[in-house]
């Protein structure tokens, strides 16, 4: 039997076992705002875990909302900042001139959006271009036509390239693809490299608008059924941003030949699977919605039509944030491999494949933000989840981006004004002294 098969019978066992342990760790948690005020993570190492897998939390400190790293071949990493810096980090220190060349990205009315992703091409080492993805602002009097009420604040997802010097700059800036996905509420944008070289780019649209009984002035949730338009969209996309001639949409009327698969709310992790090559997707549902799912081309994986969430008003469906349907399922489109409820608010994610973690070696690790947590869930040999773990709740982190580090290490970012790296070093050798 496929493993794809395995993993979907899997699924409905698997969500008593979520449910029972995630309300646990909701009682147990304190809050997790927003990530706004003082800073509340320790200066010094943590050493936090227990039984098979301690481990060393070591802060990099000295970023504002540090959203995702990329590490370079001589073991320095870039850091993207929401507020529209490139950071670098140079031996363990953050350097404190930001990196020249970004453009002015959209941050909206609360500051949440701007810089999401970046990565470097497969050919850093000759073409030395690092990618990245951005809200864009509305220029000065191009409001959008679907723009309505007081619209003129708004962004779309782009994705960008520049030549790194190596230093301080990045040179022969421009956007090589910009979506039409025109929002005012929040959307976030990621980017992966295939091993083919091509680049797969998500596009959220979790609310709806005024029309729709939500809060946007531009971009609705309904927009992700819109094989016409870029938002709640899996993208994939040459290296030099065009559409490859074998998307599953390419040349099809209606269709935007950049879309590989369609209905998402808001994505924000992707990996490759190591093994499978299949692209795996994380994402923020509404309340009690949160999913994994593993992306087809082609395929409807159902928002805002079906969710195993609720609108965050309370109505089961529709409101703001809640699905079309009563039903979490539906004929034609994909259901998640995986789903929290309580929700994780997942971030970036991984599925680690180094020896210093030999007790997390293939298993997924991801960010948790509102759950202030690295959350791991723990894979047998034949692919198959078998339990969960929260990790770090101890220091009441939002964590965002998650990669396993060319050394084999784990870092993350936190999602914090006051937001740092932190880098996971294994302790001893696994035992609980």
């Amino acid at each position: 039997m496929k493993r794809s098969s395995l993993l979907r019978r899997s699924a409905a066992s698997f969500v008593m076992l979520t449910l029972i342990f995630f309300m646990a760790v909701s009682r147990a948690q304190q809050g997790g705002g927003r990530g706004d005020g003082p800073d509340t993570l320790p200066d010094t190492p943590q050493i936090l875990g227990s039984g098979q897998q301690r481990f060393r939390v070591v802060p990099i400190k000295g970023f504002f909302r540090p959203s995702a790293i990329a590490f370079l071949p001589n073991g320095d990493f870039l850091v993207a900042e929401r507020n529209g810096n490139l950071r670098i980090v140079r031996n363990g220190r953050v350097d404190p001139q930001p990196i020249s060349g970004m453009p002015a990205v959209f941050r909206g009315a609360n500051g949440r959006f701007g810089l999401w992703d970046v990565a470097l091409h497969p050919r850093f080492a000759e073409n030395r271009l690092v990618y990245f993805t951005y809200m864009k602002p509305n220029p000065a009097g191009n409001v959008p036509p679907q723009a309505k009420g007081n619209a003129g604040a708004a962004g779309t997802s782009v994705l960008a390239r520049g030549r790194f010097d190596g230093d301080h700059a990045l040179t022969d800036v421009k956007d090589v693809f910009v979506s039409d996905a025109w929002s005012d509420g929040f959307s976030v944008t990621r980017l992966i490299f295939a091993p083919d070289g091509k680049i797969f780019m998500s596009i959220g649209m979790p609310l709806r608008d005024e029309a729709h009984g939500g809060p946007n002035h531009v971009g609705t949730a309904e927009q992700s059924q819109n094989p016409g338009s870029h938002a709640g969209k899996m993208l994939r996309l040459n290296d030099d941003g065009t559409a490859p001639s074998d998307n599953p949409f390419f040349g099809k009327p209606g269709y935007r030949p950049e879309i590989y698969a369609i209905g998402f709310r808001d994505p924000l992790g992707l990996i490759i699977h190591p093994d499978s090559g299949e692209l795996w997707e994380v994402e923020h549902g509404p309340q009690g919605g949160d999913e994994l799912n593993i992306v087809r081309a082609g395929r409807n994986y159902g928002w805002p039509v079906v969710s195993y969430g609720s609108s965050y008003a309370g109505p089961r469906t529709m409101a703001a944030s809640g699905p079309e349907r009563e039903e979490p399922c539906a004929p034609g489109m994909e259901p998640p491999i995986l789903f929290w409820s309580p929700v994780i608010a997942p971030g970036g994610m991984i599925l680690y494949t180094g020896d210093k973690f030999p007790a997390w070696k293939g298993d997924l690790l991801i960010g948790g933000m509102a759950s202030t947590q690295l959350h791991r869930v723990d894979m047998n040999q034949r692919g198959l989840p078998v339990r969960r773990e929260a990790l770090m709740l101890e220091l009441k982190q939002r964590i965002r981006d998650v990669k396993q580090g060319p050394d084999g290490l784990v870092y993350l970012t936190t999602d914090h004004e006051a937001g740092a790296v932190l880098r996971l070093e294994p302790v001893g050798d696994g035992s609980a002294n």
